[in-house]
């Protein structure tokens, strides 16, 4: 299904500005002219790529930092659909596109340098592989897993909480936020979550519903895995009678998560002693029974925020009792990409959504919304990079029933 055109992600109209990476100083301008150089050369590092793929990798190097946008060779079978994405991008520098649509670009043309989509010896191999793999190893994992056995017998309501809260924070085991090798970890995390509507989220979700819940999820490793264990306390306390995990079709932004990194995942569950192997086996059989299930659409890989989603994704997610967004990715696609009044009303923002919707994230770029003013204060008096150093997180929740989010053409602006 196509995708549907709107107006709200480009930066001409009255809205809001759409964050792109003109501006020096600014946390997208560094994204551009130095995470993504970075990022380059840690994947040719990680691999011993052939000249052609050194070639490349040179060309998008010198092109991303000295030249302008270029399209992808005709010959790619996506070469048109990038073309319609945006043909106004093409021949213009780097940072005067949309963010949105330049970081998406940025790890659609390295794949393509590595060869991943060519016939060859390196179609399909993920160029992210060995830094998402070294998430799953280490005594932190260990001891994170270890942490399931003092939980297990807690009040189900504590460990809901509990659940909830680290699948929140898991968000910060972000590879691309982190500069995927050697980069400082974000600073430490501020308990007092920027908003918290965890009570409304829960309240859509009454034990002994026959609810669906969509999990759209962001990275995976030592993010993923508190996802599943949060999947399965659904299940298992019969908050929802079924859990759909949404994952990319492909390599993106360094440590999304695809089907064989869930896959990875489980298996890192499953072997472990204690409660988090007996989770592990839960979910791998809820797999089996259609309990939990994995699906993936090629909009999750797009350039573009929600409201832009076909038709076919629209229908599955109305489908849902409650559609849960992990990330900040996720969360710039669901409000759009652009300088938000910090209090601008969440519900506001997410009306187009199909269904109730509710977004879990650390703060890791300028985007927010639905702030209390106070909160607002508070943040900006404290000094800190509190919009992206990943020290600060919430839980927004768009609580309308199903079936009354906008169903026509997204809004403007």
């Amino acid at each position: 299904m196509g995708e549907t055109r709107g107006a709200t992600d480009t930066a001409s109209d009255a809205g809001p500005p759409v964050i792109t990476g003109r501006e020096p100083g600014s946390f997208a301008r560094g994204v551009l002219a130095e995470r993504h150089p970075a990022l380059i050369e840690q994947v040719r590092e990680a691999f011993p790529y052939g000249p052609r793929q050194q070639r490349a990798l040179d060309a998008l190097l010198h092109e991303i930092v000295h030249g302008v946008v270029e399209p992808l060779d005709p010959a790619s079978p996506d070469a048109g659909l990038w073309s319609a994405r945006g043909p106004e991008y093409f021949g213009r520098p780097w940072f005067d596109a949309p963010f949105l649509w330049s970081e998406s670009y940025f790890y659609r043309r390295l794949l393509g340098a590595v060869g991943y989509f060519e016939e060859g010896a390196w179609q399909g191999v993920d160029p992210f592989g060995p830094f998402k793999r070294a998430e799953l190893v280490g005594a932190t994992v260990d001891e994170e897993l270890r942490s399931l056995d003092d939980l297990a017998g807690a009040p189900a309501h504590e460990r809901a909480t509990a659940l909830l809260l680290a699948s929140l924070w898991g968000n910060r085991a972000d590879l691309g936020f982190r500069g995927t090798a050697g980069e400082a970890a974000p600073g430490e995390a501020d308990p007092r979550l920027v908003a918290d509507d965890s009570a409304v989220l829960w309240s859509l979700l009454p034990p002994g519903a026959p609810a669906t819940v969509a999990l759209i999820a962001d990275n995976t490793g030592r993010e993923l895995i508190p996802d599943l264990v949060l999947a399965d306390h659904l299940l298992e306390h019969g908050h929802a009678r079924q859990v759909v995990l949404h994952v990319k079709p492909g390599p993106y932004y360094v440590s999304d998560a695809m089907t064989a990194d869930v896959i990875d995942c489980l298996r890192r569950l499953r072997d472990a002693p204690g409660e988090a192997g007996r989770i592990g086996a839960r979910i791998w059989g809820a797999m089996g029974a259609g309990s939990f299930a994995v699906r993936t659409h090629a909009f999750f890989c797009a350039p573009f925020p929600y409201e832009r989603m076909p038709a076919d994704l629209r229908a599955e997610l109305s489908a849902a009792t409650l559609t849960i967004l992990k990330g900040d990715l996720n969360y710039r696609r669901l409000v759009g990409d652009r300088l938000w009044p910090a209090t601008t009303p969440f519900a506001e923002l997410t009306a187009y959504f199909p269904g109730p919707v509710a977004a879990l994230r650390t703060l890791k770029s300028d985007v927010v919304a639905g702030l209390a003013q106070t909160t607002l204060e508070r943040l900006e008096r404290s000094g800190r990079a509190w919009r992206t150093s990943g020290t600060h997180a919430l839980i927004q929740v768009c609580a309308r029933p199903a079936g009354q989010g906008l169903s026509g053409p997204p809004r403007a602006g």
